[in-house]
């Protein structure tokens, strides 16, 4: 079994997924996104391996603030920010994450006129921007964007290979009830679900476009476990704070059992991801979301 148990076996009524490293892999797209937009603005980025403290230092579950934060970090270390990545990120935890945490840090290191010139670079509405015309290639940027792109390419979003198998997606679809919560734009994951087969109507998920605060608040998952009159509820995520959702849902409603599950076919993998999933409350952690029905019941 792959799968490594933290609480035992978990009878449930539905399972949520998350998208992104777990439905497909994002490794050659979005991630590669955040790293070639900062260089095409700035000409210089940070190391794909360097965008993982970011997500764990939780708040970043939008990849467009995750690259705001990260170019921010940039141009703050060409002014004399003294920190390393993992400082930068660590301190950003400390604040309690996110995008507002990462602008503190930098003002509390960096004098004012140094602040002056790292914030007049910074430059977060064309970050999107490029962002949008890598990823999405020319034709969906046309189409979902409305406008004419600056950048003429096939985009990254194209290179997402489908870890949920058929077998898989059959076997939840047949014993649970299936939703989804994800950090991604409506359309895009429209684009994602629809390539790997995931059939869920939207009034079982929640996108970028369907709720404020984002994970890891519980408002989604809550709300679906009421849509679906399920008792207990498995929300399968490759974040910390996909796991701290379903935490922060079992805080909150009293009425239902919620369960964290950690996949590690994301940023965290190996020994230390099963470690951090762990300490963040992970019911369990399993190698990929194929994993599940090891651990998973029908009630």
């Amino acid at each position: 079994m792959t799968a490594r148990l933290v609480a035992g076996d978990m009878q449930v009524d539905a399972v949520v997924l998350d998208i992104d490293g777990v439905v497909v892999d994002v490794g050659d797209s979005y991630r590669r996104a955040i790293v070639e937009s900062i260089e095409r603005l700035y000409g210089e980025t940070i190391e794909k391996g360097d965008i993982q403290p970011f997500k764990d230092a939780g708040g970043f579950n939008n990849d467009w603030e995750l690259t705001h934060a990260a170019a921010l970090y940039v141009l703050a270390s060409a002014e004399g920010l003294g920190l390393s990545i993992a400082e930068f990120t660590d301190r950003i935890a400390e604040r309690g994450g996110g995008l507002d945490a990462a602008e503190a840090v930098v003002r509390d290191e960096l004098t004012l006129n140094q602040c002056e010139d790292v914030f007049e670079a910074w430059d977060t509405d064309q970050l999107r921007d490029v962002f949008q015309m890598l990823y999405l290639g020319a034709d969906l940027y046309r189409e979902i964007e409305g406008r004419e792109p600056r950048i003429a390419t096939e985009g990254f979003i194209h290179d997402e290979p489908v870890i949920v198998s058929e077998e898989t997606l059959a076997a939840l679809d047949a014993d649970y009830d299936v939703g989804v919560v994800t950090g991604r734009p409506a359309a895009e994951a429209d684009i994602a679900m629809d390539r790997a087969g995931l059939d869920v109507p939207d009034a079982d998920r929640f996108t970028m476009d369907d709720w404020e605060q984002g994970k890891p608040h519980p408002h989604a998952l809550v709300t679906l476990a009421e849509q679906f009159g399920a008792e207990r509820v498995a929300f399968a995520g490759d974040t910390l704070d996909d796991v701290k959702t379903a935490v922060n849902a079992d805080a909150e409603d009293d009425e239902r059992v919620y369960y964290g599950i950690g996949v590690l076919t994301g940023g965290l993998t190996g020994e230390d991801g099963r470690r951090k999933f762990s300490e963040v409350g992970a019911s369990a952690v399993v190698d990929s979301v194929n994993d599940l029905s090891d651990i998973l019941e029908p009630r």
